[in-house]
């Protein structure tokens, strides 16, 4: 991963501040797709660093997020959004407004396909992708398709999967990728970094998301969370940064909390004598500490508070909108 992070110069000619501002470009891509596309997996792959998480349970990403990549004289905003699907609680609802509001607010929308997962479907388009295509041939801004986990499937399934898709919303291009091994990648990379709008740059050149430390520290504990525990993890649950003190010995001291539902959630959390959440805090210190550069000082405590889904306060803590009934 610091490898990639090292790379991502490799195609600009002269420092950012020497360039002239004509000469540069800028744009928000949104991701969107249904829940595990590889949505998370591609920003990173992009980006060349770890900046959003990425697990096998659905609907791991709750918010937008942004991560920065250089490509030549162009900045290249990624919004990695939640996954698109028909929402039933109101946390579902919050997330899939926020993954619409990010397409909304780009310059270039590409729509992430699962294509080994669609290509075993029967019957045709599945009711939540022929909801995503019908709300993206709405948008008028440029569109693309891109499918991903290409590795799994044979190229004539491919094509005819790309040819039913562009057949339901018109794709200005069509990528056919491997997020994970980063095949294709570099195209797709290549393509957007020629089609950005010009413009001044948004972020620094060494910046490469805009979370905050304290979003970027719970969600990486989200997501030893979300892994450790899989299936029997509450949907109900989420974690916040309470607390983040630098220390004068070096290091720095964050206290977080999980939240979960019900009594019987945090047991599961907690696990018997508390080892669960041992190796959820550990893991979580272990990749803050490698973030960071410093040590770092991790306390999780596990808390019930049943109705934090309809708590407006847990919403803005997770950058979302709070849904009206």
């Amino acid at each position: 991963m610091d490898e990639k992070r090292k790379d991502r110069h490799d195609n600009v000619n002269e420092p950012a501040g020497e360039r002239p501002a004509h000469a540069t470009r800028c744009g928000f891509i949104a991701l969107v797709g249904a829940p595990n596309a590889g949505k998370s997996t591609l920003v990173n792959q992009l980006v060349g660093a770890k900046v959003a998480i990425v697990t096998h349970k659905v609907q791991t990403t709750r918010s937008p997020l942004r991560g920065i990549a250089i490509r030549g004289a162009s900045q290249l905003v990624f919004v990695d959004t939640p996954g698109i699907f028909a929402p039933r609680r109101r946390l579902e609802r919050a997330m899939v407004e926020a993954a619409w509001r990010g397409a909304e607010g780009a310059d270039i929308v590409a729509f992430i396909v699962d294509a080994a997962k669609a290509s075993h479907r029967k019957g045709g388009l599945d009711a939540d992708t022929a909801r995503i295509l019908e709300r993206l041939a709405e948008l008028r801004k440029p569109r693309l398709l891109i499918l991903n986990k290409i590795d799994r499937m044979a190229k004539e399934a491919l094509l005819a999967l790309a040819a039913e898709l562009t057949a339901a919303c018109p794709f200005e291009r069509t990528f056919m990728i491997s997020a994970l091994k980063g095949d294709g990648v570099d195209d797709l990379a290549d393509y957007l970094a020629e089609t950005v709008p010009p413009g001044p740059w948004h972020y620094p050149e060494d910046q490469i998301t805009d979370a905050p430390l304290r979003q970027m520290a719970a969600e990486i504990t989200r997501e030893k969370l979300t892994l450790q525990l899989h299936q029997e993890l509450p949907y109900a649950s989420t974690v916040e940064t309470t607390a983040w003190k630098r220390l004068r010995k070096g290091g720095v001291r964050i206290e977080q909390t999980i939240y979960v539902a019900r009594p019987s959630q945090r047991a599961i959390v907690l696990g018997h004598k508390g080892q669960t959440i041992k190796r959820i805090a550990m893991a979580a210190r272990r990749e803050l500490s490698d973030i960071l550069e410093t040590e770092v000082h991790l306390f999780v405590f596990v808390k019930v508070r049943e109705d934090w889904t309809d708590d407006p306060e847990r919403y803005r803590e997770m950058g979302l909108d709070f849904p009206k009934d």
